[in-house]
């Protein structure tokens, strides 16, 4: 693969991998770091990548695996970017409603990240990324119907903490 084709085939990519590695990572630096990892080893491999069915796959797999090494490093320090958090700024929103959404934000982020791996990742590629359930099969080798079931109990999972953490179960 000379560098045209890497351009044309991996450079569009670039930003559904930083958004993986940003969803694993919750920080921006690293993140990025992450990302240009996965490009350089790709770049490193160029001539193997012909071989593959989908390099877009064999990106997010690598993303997926490389910031999965990281967070278990044990040099790895705790950190989050909340700068990363979108602020939520319109002149037809009320500040009262700005701060709720907000803080929706920052609660759909804490339980998105206290799944399951796996249903994290499904979800952030079909919830975040919108990719397809094909395109879901390709990435993770699951069936469709397990996609869905993932996905499903993901999902609710979500919804049933969120719920709870706003005490919505108990009839406020």
């Amino acid at each position: 693969m000379d560098l045209q084709a890497f351009k044309q085939r991996i450079l569009p990519v670039q930003g559904r991998l930083f958004r993986l590695a940003s969803m694993f990572l919750r920080n921006r630096e690293e993140a990025e770091d992450a990302m240009q990892d996965v490009l350089l080893r790709l770049w490193t491999n160029r001539q193997q990548l012909d071989a593959y069915h989908s390099v877009e796959a064999l990106a997010v797999q690598m993303t997926k695996n490389l910031c999965l090494d990281r967070l278990k490093s044990p040099t790895r320090q705790k950190m989050t970017d909340d700068s990363s958090l979108q602020t939520i700024q319109s002149e037809t929103v009320s500040p009262y409603r700005q701060t709720e959404l907000a803080d929706s934000a920052v609660l759909i982020n804490r339980l998105m990240n206290e799944l399951p791996e796996q249903q994290k990742f499904i979800l952030h590629l079909r919830d975040v990324e919108e990719y397809s359930f094909e395109e879901i099969e390709q990435l993770t080798g699951l069936s469709v119907n397990n996609i869905r079931v993932i996905l499903s109990r993901a999902r609710q999972r979500l919804r049933d903490s969120y719920l709870k953490a706003n005490d919505y179960e108990a009839g406020h």
